[in-house]
């Protein structure tokens, strides 16, 4: 019972713990300037300083949109002496394929449903 109780508060925290950083993800990409950052990231690793080039933006703030987005697991750093380049993580987009899988496998169900509904309406 001990060891069933164990199991079920890690299984719990485990499912708690994905929340927590989906929340962390969609909260980031919630807010239009950390979109275009992450967007801009797609296309290829680079600094803050040419992340900035286009954006009305000061360097303390691009720097506090970096953490978001490094902090909810969607981009990661790389120090190269006194320089910092950012590239989107791999995991974070592992992590947003994943969540909507759930919903992608859960459509095809509600469409053909709604299909014999609307069939029998006909009828």
């Amino acid at each position: 019972m001990v060891l069933l109780r164990k199991h079920l508060a890690n299984h719990i925290s485990l499912c708690l713990s994905v929340l927590m950083i989906e929340n962390e993800i969609f909260r980031a990409l919630a807010d239009p300037t950390r979109r275009a950052i992450f967007e801009k990231l797609a296309t290829g690793g680079m600094n803050a300083s040419a992340l900035r080039e286009g954006v009305d933006i000061s360097q303390p703030a691009m720097s506090q949109h970096l953490a978001v987005l490094r902090s909810a697991g969607l981009v990661r750093e790389e120090r190269q002496g006194r320089f910092v380049n950012y590239e989107v993580d791999p995991e974070g987009l592992t992590l947003i394929a994943q969540w909507l899988a759930k919903y992608r496998a859960y459509w095809p169900a509600r469409i053909e449903a709604l299909e014999v509904l609307l069939k029998d309406m006909d009828q």
